[in-house]
């Protein structure tokens, strides 16, 4: 279908002058509204404006413009069908070929601070969506084009065709064009349905919608799910926070897995919550080996000794750039690994993982902002919550046993409470050194943790003699504890607030132990 006459009226004029520039060289009529219209004009482009061509004048301060028979009658006339194409003609309606359109910046106006309902009214566009969806509605006739990162193919697009784009050209931008209104729409629904107060000076704002409306982006299918009898696919916010795994760059190997996404996410928001060089290795969403050093090869050579066993085949993420010694250390021990995560690597570095065909090496820019809300489904529902950004600081602590922790064991305190927050409930986590000892994940009981953490610490060949433990939870009883006391620990980490926590500090003075309390608690489910 030749483009013989375009309607352009946008709010984001990127690109929009060098788009009307190429469809005039290709003799395409011009119309125009508003700042569109005068931007053209200005930069000697024949354009008719849009009051001009109705003969009907922009009015309620452009509330009303494009809303007219002449607009949509030559936008929505079928072109196959001669009834359509015979009533225009009566009424002296051209057809429109191309309509390019962008909506009033809603979101960009509601993202502001102190803005006001009035303001946020103001910039819901009516005209602007009605052209959108009339125009993908007849596709067949019509190109709707949404997005300036798509103006430069259609251009070249009908240079190569005589003026004229396919179907199979109209139809995606089509699609897109609904997907532009829908989350147009949405955002709309969002923030009206979040308001608690209507004041017009001062909106009050629930983090929680009435009606919440999401929207993802299919990056791709994936294999299959957990299970190979499982159907999947990775979507991804429009707008993802900055340092988000779905921001990832994969440099090299397999195609990801749904399992190994899921692992990844775990990995990097564990990695990137810690200052100082760190390594987290993964295994089916628990940590097997968290650990700081002076450098990452240091924190590596700590994390891996933590479970060598669990480590085979697990998710490494890095908070660093790797270098060619984190490599070679991880080719010395054979290390299996599923996927490898840093916000950087080195050439030479690149040049050795290069080996490892299948090895997925992904590059994530390192941001600790954090995303709205997490997501659940359940059967018939979705569970919502903001994240846990709470990350433990040494003003958060109460010491409530008679012995205080020394400075050494603070230090590993706070290191293993942030440690214990990214691992599956019940979760005891021991550690020192800066290092994880023992991991003791997803029991349903805090005792059965506790022993399982020593069992690991013990299988590794660790010393638990002197070491620091933190509980995600409160001990409901004494006896985790007395566990981890036996085990040779001397200092703990809980959020207290158990009805028996007189009982579970008198444990503590009774081994001699030190413990402090956060107040919060770190359930991951």
């Amino acid at each position: 279908m030749k483009i013989r006459q375009a309607l352009i009226s946008l709010s984001d004029k990127r690109g929009a002058l060098e788009f009307a520039q190429g469809l005039a060289a290709q003799g395409v009529k011009l119309l125009s509204t508003g700042g569109t219209a005068k931007l053209l004009r200005n930069a000697g482009l024949a354009v008719t404006e849009i009051g001009d061509y109705t003969g009907f004048p922009e009015m309620l301060d452009g509330r009303v413009k494009t809303l007219h028979p002449k607009v949509h009658g030559g936008i929505l006339a079928r072109r196959d069908l001669p009834e359509h194409m015979a009533t225009i003609a009566a009424h002296e309606i051209p057809t429109i070929d191309l309509v390019c359109v962008n909506l009033y910046p809603f979101r960009e106006t509601v993202a502001k601070p102190g803005v006001t309902l009035e303001d946020a009214i103001e910039n819901i566009d009516i005209g602007g969506p009605a052209m959108v969806r009339s125009s993908a509605k007849n596709y067949a006739g019509v190109a709707i084009v949404t997005d300036p990162e798509d103006y430069s193919a259609l251009l070249g697009e009908m240079q190569a065709n005589d003026g004229a784009l396919s179907l199979a050209t109209r139809f995606g931008l089509a699609k897109k064009a609904f997907v532009h209104t829908a989350r147009y729409d949405s955002a709309i629904a969002n923030w009206l349905t979040a308001l608690e107060s209507t004041a017009e000076e001062a909106p009050r704002l629930s983090p929680f919608p009435t009606a919440l409306q999401t929207a993802f982006d299919r990056v791709e299918t994936l294999r299959y799910g957990e299970n190979p009898h499982q159907q999947a696919a990775f979507y991804r916010d429009p707008t993802p926070t900055a340092g988000a795994i779905a921001n990832y760059a994969q440099l090299q190997g397999k195609e990801l897995s749904y399992n190994n996404i899921a692992d990844a996410d775990a990995a990097w928001e564990c990695v990137k919550t810690f200052a100082t060089p760190a390594c987290v290795i993964i295994k089916h969403a628990n940590p097997c080996g968290v650990a700081i050093g002076g450098q990452l090869l240091e924190a590596y050579e700590k994390a891996f000794k933590t479970d060598s066993t669990s480590a085979f085949g697990g998710i490494i993420a890095f908070n660093g750039t790797v270098d060619v010694d984190v490599v070679n250390a991880m080719n010395e021990r054979k290390h299996f690994v599923e996927v490898l995560i840093a916000p950087a690597f080195t050439l030479a570095a690149k040049a050795l993982l290069a080996a490892k065909a299948n090895l997925r090496v992904l590059e994530v820019p390192l941001d600790n902002a954090y995303h709205a809300f997490e997501l659940k489904r359940v059967g018939g529902g979705l569970l919502v919550q903001t994240p846990d950004m709470f990350n433990v600081q040494p003003s958060d602590l109460k010491v409530v046993t008679k012995k205080a922790p020394t400075d050494r064991q603070l230090e590993d305190l706070l290191f293993a409470y942030r440690v214990a927050k990214f691992v599956k409930s019940n979760a005891i986590v021991f550690c020192g050194g800066g290092m994880t000892l023992g991991v003791g994940a997803g029991q349903m009981s805090r005792v059965d943790s506790t022993r399982i953490a020593v069992i690991k610490a013990q299988n590794a060949g660790l010393a638990l003699a002197g070491a620091c433990v933190a509980s995600d939870a409160f001990f409901p009883f004494r006896d985790g504890v007395d566990v981890l006391a036996a085990a040779g620990a001397q200092a703990v980490i809980q959020p207290g607030g158990s009805m028996r926590d007189e009982e579970v500090i008198a444990a503590a003075d009774e081994h001699g132990l030190a413990m402090v309390v956060t107040g919060a608690r770190h359930f991951r489910h």
